[in-house]
């Protein structure tokens, strides 16, 4: 069945989804494809992908400048081989070490219990301690909402929030562990606590659970375990790969549309938009914002004001990322690994490196080692008032006292610095209660629907899975 943008002989649409990222193109590919629905994609910037950035200079170097790598979960997979990139996923050693920089010196983070014991990223007593949080012997949680840092510090003890959690907290949401909030940030790992009664017990039966309700796809490409994955010209093959099969299979998607109303008469929705050729209008039944939290907000701001206000509560701190190489003969490293974090109490500005050459062929030229460094967040507001120059500096000297030969006179190649004014929604303390409140101004307005990184989870895997679920509740509206 074809499918047919809206005309003067049949002037609605069936779906209207505003945002082309990852979350946005997945609803539209589910129901235009999947579902057969006439859907319009509007997308304000001149390309598709959202925070998804990759690139490449005609020197050999390759990069990216939003998500790095990702998790290859079955939802991306499958979403992967449906739009044609089966033969394009490239996925790195899962048996590379990540290391944590501590007391002067890189660590490998522990992938064992014989190993942890071995590690010197904990002094025994860390160890002990955070052994016996791990098997379940730790205090109740007080009344109220946990941060991350109380959870953790309540679970494995101060030293491990302090050298494990603390340090993947910046890699993730480059977030302060005292103000997110551990229900929301942490879902999963919260849940083990509270179904299993132990993080370690959780873990194991959770494992054994999903193990038995897993079915073998025999389409999807084999993954081992640990391993990380992205695509030969870079993540932005995914969003592309999305987009062109939508316009295949005859849904619209539109590039540098920008929405500027929104509202309900009767069944349908009127939307106008800023368009390069001046305004359009768009009719339709339903209509997905896949827009970050501050631009959702100011378009429900008229229209259902209490959860623009939720919305506005959302905060995005400022992240850069700075991608410089470096010859292989300056590191004071093999550089054989997915990178390093940085605890905030080892006097280092940047909040991690991955070692980008290390894991996929073909990011580097022979010889040169490419590194995506990120720098600022929660914890560093001044970030947001460097100067380009002024941040890789900054950087290069961090490089200097953390994987570069501290005598080192090369200076960085410096490949693109992204400064992301509003990097990553922060799953703060009350973040539930906000998205709640979201949700429920929702319901007062049937047809209309939101699905973005600020909900369940950040990581691409995450964003799909809700998408998909997201689509079949629209599938179910629209029947």
């Amino acid at each position: 069945m074809s499918l047919k943008p809206s005309s003067e002989a049949n002037p609605t649409l069936d779906v209207l989804v505003v945002g082309a990222g990852i979350s946005g193109l997945t609803i539209a590919h589910e129901l235009a494809i999947a579902k057969k629905y006439r859907v319009l994609v509007a997308e304000a910037q001149d390309r598709v992908g959202g925070a998804i950035t990759s690139a490449k200079n005609d020197e050999g170097y390759q990069w990216e400048e939003g998500p790095n790598s990702f998790q290859p979960a079955p939802e991306l997979l499958r979403l992967a081989v449906q739009v044609g990139l089966k033969d394009e996923l490239v996925l790195a050693d899962g048996k590379l070490p990540r290391f944590v920089f501590l007391n002067g010196k890189l660590n490998a983070l522990p992938m064992s219990p014989p190993s942890a014991i071995a590690s010197n990223i904990l002094t025994w007593g860390g160890k002990i301690r955070l052994a016996i949080g791990a098997l379940g012997f730790a205090r109740p949680a007080m009344a109220g909402e946990e941060s991350v840092d109380q959870f953790f510090s309540r679970l494995l003890g101060k030293q491990a929030v302090e050298r494990l959690v603390a340090p993947f907290i910046s890699g993730v949401y480059a977030g302060d562990p005292k103000q997110l909030s551990a229900s929301a940030a942490f879902s999963k790992i919260f849940r083990l606590e509270n179904n299993y009664n132990g993080l370690l017990a959780g873990a194991i039966l959770s494992a054994k659970e999903r193990k038995a309700q897993k079915l073998s796809d025999p389409n999807l490409p084999k993954v081992k375990t640990g391993e990380l994955g992205s695509f030969r010209e870079g993540i932005k093959m995914l969003p592309e790969a999305i987009a062109t099969k939508l316009r295949e299979k005859g849904a619209v998607v539109k590039q540098q549309w920008t929405l500027r109303s929104l509202e309900k008469q009767g069944e349908v929705y009127i939307s106008k938009f800023d368009t390069p050729t001046g305004e359009e209008t768009v009719t339709s039944r339903s209509v997905v914002l896949s827009t970050p939290a501050y631009i959702t907000a100011k378009l429900l701001q008229n229209y259902l004001p209490a959860a623009s206000q939720a919305l506005n509560e959302i905060f995005y701190p400022t992240v850069a990322c700075v991608v410089l190489a470096y010859p292989k003969s300056e590191f004071a490293y093999d550089m054989k690994g997915f990178g390093n974090l940085i605890p905030r109490t080892q006097g280092v500005r940047t909040l991690g490196t991955i070692w980008s050459s290390s894991l996929f062929a073909g990011r580097a030229p022979e010889g040169w080692q490419l590194l995506l460094n990120f720098i600022g967040g929660t914890l560093d507001p001044a970030l947001a008032k460097l100067s380009e120059s002024e941040i890789i500096a900054a950087v290069h000297q961090d490089l200097k006292k953390t994987i570069l030969r501290p005598n080192t006179k090369v200076e960085p190649k410096a490949i693109a610095v992204h400064v992301w004014d509003k990097a990553i929604p922060q799953y703060e303390i009350g973040h539930l209660e906000r998205i709640a409140t979201v949700e429920a101004e929702l319901q007062k307005s049937q047809g209309l629907y939101v699905s973005a990184n600020f909900i369940g989870g950040v990581a691409l895997g995450d964003c799909i899975k809700r998408s998909l679920q997201e689509a079949n509740k629209i599938d179910a509206y629209l029947k």
